[in-house]
C-alpha cells in the first residue's frame, strides 16, 4: 500500500511531496526547510530513502542536498544538469525501487520545456502507475513556463513542453494522479493555473498543451508570459551550487538607535506587520511586506540582491516565520531585527508616522470634489490591466516601482493593486521617500460600482 503527502509552501506557490510505503519513501522538490518533511516522514514512521529533483529550480532554493546528507538518502537528480556536488544522475527510463515490500518503483520520464533536463517520475505500484510528479512540466491547466534558463531557448523549450506534455498524456492512464511542484501562484507556471487535484485525463480534457496544436499552443504561451521576479536569476546557480544548510537561528537585536542608523545608511527596514497596522503607525522610512502576504516573493523581488535588511515584526513568531519565508529565496541571515510596536522602534525624540486607506469610493468622491491634484497610480502587473483599469491612471508595477519613484507625478499619489497588498508595498515606497500618500485597500472590482471610468481592451 502507498500513501502520498503534500507539503504546501504556499507563499511561493508550490507543492513538495513525501511518497511511499510502509517502510521507505521518497521525497520530491524538497524546499529549503526539510524540517517539515523529516517530520512528515516521521508521521508516517517511514525512512527517506531517495530525495529527487525534478530540476535545478529557478524561483526557490532547494532543501534536497541537505535532506540527502541528514537522512543519508540516495540524491537522485536528472543528468542533463550541471551541479558542483555528488547525486545520482537520472538519465530517461531509469527504474528506482522505493520501497521492495510494497513493491513501489520511481521510474524517470524525460519531460524538457521548464528546463532543459527536465524530468517527471512515475510511481509505479507492482507495475501500475498511481501518481506522477511532474515538477514544472505539466500543470493543473497550464505548464511550466520555458523562459527562465536563456532567452534564446524559449521558444524551442515552450516546443518541448508541448510534446512533454503529450508524452505524459500518452503514456499514462487516464486516472493517474498529476502531482505537480509548480501552479499554486508560482511565478514558475507559464499562466494562472487552477486550484485543487487533478489527473492526465482532466488534463487531456482541459490543458491547453494537449488540446492544442503545436504551433497555437506556443504562439499563445510566448504571447502570455508575465514578468519574472528579479530574484530567479539568483536562485539556479545557488541550486547548482549547493545550498548551504539552513540557519533560523535569531538575528541580532536593533534598538531604536540602531534602526535610525540602518535606515541612515541606506538600508532596508522592512514592517512586517498588516497594512492596516502599518498605515497607522510605523518607523519613517521603513517599507510595509505583510508576513502573512506574498513576503518572499515580493521582498525579494523588489529588494537589491544582498542587501541589508533589517526586520520589524510584532512577535518572535512572526519574525521566524518570516525568516523561513526569505531563507526559502536565499535571503538567509536578516542583518537584525526588532520585535514589539512601532512606539520601541522609534527615538525618544521622534514618533511614528502615518498615512491614510481608502476605498475606491473615497477616490471617486475626491476626483469628484475637484480637491487638488489626484494621482492615481496602478501597480498591478501589465498582464492584469487587459481587464480593466481606471481611466487616467499612471501605470508602474510594484515591482519596478522603487527604481521608477521619479517617473510619479507631483501631487497626492492613491496607489491601487488587485485587493490592497501591493498597493501597501507601494504606499510605503512612496511615504519613504517623502511623498504625500493614499492606500488604496479595496478589491478592484469595486473601482467602477464605486464610478470610477474603467476602462478595458489593450492598455499601451
Amino acid at each position: 500500500m502507498f500513501f502520498v503527502d503534500t507539503i504546501e509552501v504556499a507563499g511561493l506557490g508550490n507543492r513538495s511531496y513525501l511518497a511511499g510505503g510502509r517502510l521507505t519513501a521518497v521525497a520530491v522538490d524538497p524546499p529549503r526547510d526539510i524540517d517539515q518533511m523529516i517530520a512528515a516522514a516521521a508521521r508516517r514512521g517511514v525512512r527517506i530513502s531517495h530525495v529527487v529533483e525534478t530540476h535545478v529550480h529557478n524561483d526557490y532554493v532547494t532543501g534536497g542536498l541537505e535532506l540527502a546528507r541528514l537522512t543519508g538518502a540516495a540524491y537522485l537528480v536528472p543528468a542533463g544538469a550541471t551541479v558542483a556536488f555528488e547525486r545520482v544522475p537520472v538519465d530517461d527510463g531509469d527504474r528506482t525501487e522505493v520501497d521492495t515490500d510494497d513493491g513501489l518503483v520511481l521510474r524517470a520520464l524525460a519531460t524538457p520545456g521548464h528546463t532543459p533536463h527536465h524530468t517527471s517520475y512515475v510511481l509505479e505500484e507492482d507495475g501500475t502507475a498511481v501518481a506522477v510528479f511532474t515538477g514544472g512540466s505539466l500543470l493543473i491547466g497550464t505548464v511550466g513556463r520555458p523562459d527562465l534558463v536563456e532567452p534564446r531557448l524559449t521558444e524551442r523549450l515552450a516546443r518541448a513542453q508541448h510534446a512533454s506534455a503529450r508524452r505524459l498524456a500518452a503514456e499514462l492512464p487516464d486516472e493517474t494522479p498529476v502531482l505537480p511542484t509548480h501552479g499554486f501562484g508560482s511565478f514558475c507556471s507559464s499562466a494562472r493555473a487552477e486550484a485543487g487535484d487533478t489527473t492526465i485525463g482532466k488534463e487531456k480534457a482541459s490543458n491547453e498543451a494537449l488540446t492544442r496544436d503545436v504551433d497555437t499552443f506556443v504562439a499563445d504561451l510566448l504571447a502570455g508570459l508575465d514578468d519574472v521576479p528579479a530574484y530567479y536569476v539568483h536562485m539556479g546557480p545557488a541550486n547548482a551550487a549547493g545550498p548551504a544548510p539552513l540557519d533560523l537561528t535569531p538575528p541580532a537585536v536593533a534598538d531604536a538607535d540602531e534602526i535610525a542608523a540602518r535606515l541612515a545608511a541606506g538600508e532596508w527596514v522592512v514592517d512586517l506587520r498588516n497594512r492596516v497596522a502599518f498605515a497607522e503607525g510605523h518607523v519613517a522610512g521603513s517599507v510595509n511586506f505583510e508576513a502573512e502576504g506574498q513576503l518572499a516573493t515580493y521582498l525579494a523581488w523588489l529588494i537589491p540582491w544582498g542587501r541589508p535588511l533589517t526586520l520589524l515584526a510584532e512577535s518572535a513568531g512572526q519574525l521566524l516565520a518570516a525568516q523561513r519565508e526569505l531563507a526559502r529565496v536565499g535571503i538567509d541571515r536578516p542583518a537584525a531585527a526588532a520585535t514589539g510596536d512601532p512606539s520601541g522602534w522609534v527615538r525618544a525624540d521622534e514618533t511614528p508616522v502615518s498615512f491614510p486607506r481608502a476605498k475606491f469610493a473615497d477616490l471617486a468622491d475626491r476626483r469628484r470634489g475637484g480637491h487638488g491634484r489626484v494621482v492615481v497610480l496602478d501597480v498591478r502587473r501589465e498582464s492584469e490591466r487587459t481587464g480593466g483599469w481606471v481611466e487616467g491612471a499612471v501605470h508602474i508595477p510594484v515591482h519596478d516601482l522603487h527604481r521608477r519613484l521619479g517617473e510619479v507625478p507631483d501631487g497626492q499619489v492613491w496607489v491601487h493593486c488587485a485587493g490592497g497588498m501591493r498597493a501597501a508595498i507601494a504606499a510605503s515606497l512612496l511615504h519613504a521617500a517623502g511623498r504625500d500618500v493614499v492606500a488604496v485597500d479595496d478589491a478592484f472590482d469595486a473601482a467602477e460600482k464605486a464610478g470610477l471610468t474603467v476602462r478595458s481592451g489593450p492598455c499601451r
